[in-house]
């Protein structure tokens, strides 16, 4: 039942003055990062609480959670990985200001900048060497084609026939259901073999189709339903309706069209369902599922939230504003377009959307919401803060942080990844962690001791 689970957020990055733009993403960067070279003289460092802080192509921070193995601790981290960025930001732009340079920088937790460029949110789940990527086409691809009803962060987008709103942001860049190029093809799934384990027992699981989430719950129930459709379709002796989809790609768009979640989209059987029903015969699986087999109390609490969801969700989708980010931003639009008569693509409503995922906890529209009690959370603030710089407990990442940790407070040289330890003495001493499940070791230790 356990299974290792991480996010990976690029955020979109700005500094700005009086509207006009102040620096090029590349010069805001290097002041952002200016602090993560000290600590480990790169711009791509592992930290002390087991994640990867890094500069991405285009000049997108990323954060990459360390190993969590259930769903509400990658909430919890993925949350502490906002307010890393943020204290980052604030150090860069007092940095600024002592060379005389006026400004605001802005961090978005995001997946499109003003020119339509497009940037993700990976996640990344451990799965058994023996479950081929070809085994997804049937169950797993329409699954997360349609989950982005109560996953997807909305956005304003602008068609030839003038602008609509829709439910996710990466789904109009999305090109091929599975494809090992992330990039030049953006899948739905990359099935790129980097295991970051034990080759010879591990699969990781890469999906990209999905938007960066500002409310917990979407987050949650996002990691915590992929986890639950795996399990049944990691499970031989249990059978799954065929969902493949007639095509994937055009299903994953006009899904993401369609605020009321009842356009049909067809699937290769000839049989036209839409995102609701799908994901409701999932739901009915998982349910029978789960009456047959061993069940965590987590997952136990996401296909709760799960029904809970999908009920409102067939009720009217609006009832979700507590907790789905794309129906949470479409009711401040619509409220701001009513207020002051805008049409949708005003400069106006295009602000708000992008000021939605503003990860400042002081000025951001998300955060104004939660601290008012209008959308819902499942973290605490002292939970958040503690995972900031103490690792998941009951993974890899904690012999990763632990070893980052002690090894800083020595003032030694050392080298990290996913899966190495090393101290860069004379002696080169090295520590290959192949399983991310183990949360103790003794060769661990010892390299510790020795520091």
């Amino acid at each position: 039942m356990r299974r290792i689970i991480g996010v990976e957020t690029e955020y979109g990055i700005t500094c700005v003055l009086r509207g006009q733009r102040r620096l090029s993403p590349d010069e805001v960067a290097r002041y952002l990062f200016r602090k993560v070279v000290s600590w480990g003289r790169s711009s791509n460092v592992f930290l002390e609480n087991g994640a990867r802080l890094y500069l991405d192509v285009g000049s997108h921070p990323e954060y990459a959670t360390g190993e969590c193995d259930n769903a509400r601790d990658a909430v919890i981290h993925d949350r502490a990985g906002e307010r890393i960025l943020e204290e980052l930001t604030d150090s860069a732009e007092q940095r600024l200001r002592d060379e005389g340079i006026r400004g605001t920088i802005y961090l978005l937790k995001n997946n499109l900048d003003s020119a339509g460029n497009s940037y993700g949110c990976h996640e990344n789940y451990s799965t058994e060497r023996a479950l081929e990527p070809e085994s997804y086409e049937p169950h797993l691809i329409p699954f997360l084609a349609t989950r982005q009803i109560f996953a997807g962060a909305g956005h304003v987008l602008q068609t030839a026939r003038g602008p609509i709103f829709s439910i996710a942001q990466r789904s109009e860049h999305i090109w091929d259901s599975s494809s090992s190029a992330t990039t030049r093809s953006r899948p739905i799934i990359n099935t790129r073999d980097e295991p970051h384990a034990d080759p010879d027992k591990f699969r990781r699981l890469h999906v990209i189709v999905g938007d960066s989430n500002m409310n917990e719950v979407a987050t949650f129930l996002k990691l915590g339903t992929t986890h639950l459709v795996l399990r049944m379709i990691e499970d031989e002796s249990f059978s799954l309706r065929d969902f493949t989809l007639e095509n994937p790609i055009r299903a994953v768009r006009d899904i993401s069209h369609d605020v009321t979640c009842t356009k049909k989209i067809r699937l290769a059987s000839g049989r036209e369902l839409s995102a609701l029903d799908i994901q409701f015969e999932f739901l009915e699986r998982t349910t029978k599922f789960l009456k047959t087999h061993d069940s965590t109390q987590e997952e136990l609490l996401v296909l709760k939230r799960w029904e809970s969801t999908l009920t409102q969700l067939a009720k009217d989708p609006l009832l979700l504003e507590r907790t789905c980010d794309w129906v949470t931003k479409y009711r401040l639009v619509e409220g701001l377009r009513a207020k002051e008569a805008l049409d949708l693509d005003d400069p106006k409503v295009l602000a708000l959307d992008l000021q939605y995922h503003d990860i400042s906890s002081r000025r951001g529209v998300f955060y104004k919401l939660q601290s008012r009690g209008v959308v819902e959370r499942i973290s605490s603030e002292v939970e958040v803060t503690a995972a900031m710089s103490v690792p998941p407990q009951t993974t890899r990442a904690r012999l990763r942080g632990e070893f980052i940790r002690q090894a800083k407070a020595r003032k030694r040289d050392y080298t990290v990844d996913w899966v190495h330890l090393k101290l860069n003495d004379q002696a080169q001493r090295t520590v290959l962690c192949k399983d991310p499940f183990q949360s103790e070791d003794d060769r661990v230790t010892k390299l510790i001791e020795s520091l």
